[in-house]
């Protein structure tokens, strides 16, 4: 009796933790409070970290500076002089 009692309550917690898991609410961005960034390549105005060579609002220039970021500063073959 007093396993079947605790082997219930278990069963019973199990459920109401299995349901509990079942009710998270979505977590979409079009609610409220969200703010949308602007375009990357709009920049955050006057920085030290931004690339010499690169202007604020251009789309070319900063599509060029990802390329050139991704050849020379990311690409372990160029940087090592090794041949792929």
């Amino acid at each position: 009796m007093m396993k079947t009692r605790i082997t219930m309550r278990l069963l019973a917690l199990t459920a109401v933790l299995g349901l509990a898991a079942c009710g998270e609410q979505p977590q979409d961005m079009t609610g409220g409070g969200v703010k949308q960034d602007s375009a990357p390549y709009q920049g955050v105005g006057s920085s030290q970290y931004a690339q010499t060579g690169w202007k604020a609002g251009d789309k070319g220039s900063w599509e060029q500076q990802l390329k050139s970021r991704a050849q020379y500063g990311q690409n372990d073959y160029t940087r090592m002089g090794a041949k792929p």
